[in-house]
């Protein structure tokens, strides 16, 4: 009964072998998002995958439902390849997930019920007692929280680097690292970036922690980066050596600022241990909210091209005007270093960046309650432009040294920019200036 196939292998459903080559083309995940993974055969000849809003799935016979929670449970190595319980798998999930893998080159992807949901379970899989978080700073405030005062009441400690490090800094960090693992009882489960930084868009130099890993712990410690600013379309940090990509899918990829979820791909060994955690938690990305991703991820590149182009136009205006000190817009880096690091890791700078108002908090409110077209909200990668405050909205609960610290000032507008016309964004920021 070993032998004995899931119904994926079964004539009567198993799907078409997906298109990923015509001749000798390779082609793009921009193309692939159109079907890959789903064949309309097994679905009535839906042009689009359906929505499959059940809680379990019917097994074809005892024998396989056995077979998939040998799966399911780690029994058998390399997962199931059937559908057992909506905690743990669906058809919209597994169709999202094999589209967002093709992205960033990685062999799986999981999708998680927020990006929040994704970076704790990440950590939850790879870090025990005594062990050490290497991270580079700013996180996002929740993400640094959760390192400094979740898992800290489980013993796990952390050693924090700016973003900018070179490689000498961090060799320096990840001796110290090793020392206080080893101090601990411990080791380091886990490298940890965020590039570009939220919200000043600080760049890390993924090679560089990548050689500085190696030498230090060699391979088996996995470096994961928060790609949201940038991916998928301007960064693939697989290719400069991380193992582990992480998106809060509620930004660029879902778009459309209406839905929330998450999600992080590598190579399966990283993926693992990973989903036997979700599969025990939960926090998968329900099946509606996958659908809508499938949806979104057909635009993902118009979407993020337009909004590159928007903010290219206005940041070269806002540049220039007298009440802007200066802005943190990787279209626009005056430091070598971070420009060596853009030249050599990205594809595009974003839409998403940092306005720097002369001025304070009062200033920065000024401006912020004058806008007309863009919205005071947080989050960001979404149709519509958006502008926040950090220091009084999204890192707030980080303490005022650290803030000042990582130079996340009071007069610090994040701004992202949408899909709107161009020339009418600068007029709503031209008016809300003047209000300053």
């Amino acid at each position: 009964m070993a032998d004995t196939p899931t119904p994926q292998k079964t004539e009567s459903r198993k799907p078409k072998a997906a298109i990923t080559m015509i001749g000798n083309r390779q082609l793009s995940p921009a193309t692939m998002m159109m079907g890959h993974g789903y064949d309309p055969v097994l679905s009535e000849g839906s042009l689009k995958a359906p929505i499959f809003l059940t809680s379990t799935f019917a097994f074809p016979s005892a024998a396989e439902g056995k077979r998939f929670f040998e799966g399911i449970t780690g029994k058998i190595p390399g997962g199931t390849e059937g559908l057992v319980y909506s905690r743990f798998n669906g058809p919209n999930q597994q169709i999202l997930e094999g589209r967002l893998a093709l992205w960033d080159g990685a062999e799986e992807a999981l999708c998680f019920s927020s990006g929040m949901t994704a970076i704790c379970v990440l950590f939850m899989a790879f870090a025990s007692a005594g062990d050490v978080i290497v991270h580079s700073g700013p996180l996002y405030a929740a993400s640094e929280g959760f390192i400094a005062k979740t898992l800290s009441r489980f013993g796990v400690t952390y050693v924090d680097f700016p973003a900018g490090a070179t490689r000498d800094e961090l060799d320096v960090v990840m001796a110290k690292a090793k020392t206080q693992a080893a101090s601990q009882g411990g080791k380091v489960a886990m490298v940890y970036l965020e590039s570009p930084a939220n919200p000043t868009n600080a760049l890390v130099d993924v090679e560089a922690v990548r050689d500085a890993r190696d030498a230090a712990f060699g391979p088996n410690c996995p470096i994961a980066i928060d790609n949201t600013f940038l991916g998928p379309l301007w960064c693939r940090p697989i290719d400069q050596g991380a193992d582990i990509v992480v998106y809060s899918l509620t930004k660029y990829i879902g778009g459309h600022s209406d839905l929330v979820a998450g999600s992080i791909a590598g190579a399966s060994k990283w993926m693992t241990p990973v989903r036997m955690l979700r599969n025990t938690m939960g926090g998968i990305a329900d099946p509606n909210t996958a659908w809508m991703l499938m949806r979104s991820l057909e635009t993902v590149e118009l979407r993020m091209t337009r909004a590159g182009e928007n903010a290219a136009k206005v940041c070269k205006w806002l540049a220039a005007h007298p009440k802007v000190e200066k802005l943190g817009y990787l279209g626009m880096i005056d430091d070598p270093r971070q420009q060596d690091i853009f030249d050599r890791h990205c594809t595009g700078a974003g839409s998403t960046f940092s306005l720097y108002v002369k001025g304070g908090e009062a200033e920065a409110f000024r401006l912020l309650d004058n806008l007309k077209i863009a919205k005071l909200a947080v989050s960001l990668g979404g149709t519509e432009t958006l502008a926040s405050l950090p220091a009084a909205m999204t890192h707030l609960s980080v303490p005022d040294a650290r803030k000042a610290q990582l130079g996340i000032t009071d007069n610090l507008v994040r701004v992202s920019i949408g899909i709107e016309d161009a020339d009418d964004l600068i007029a709503d920021f031209e008016q809300a200036l003047a209000a300053v």
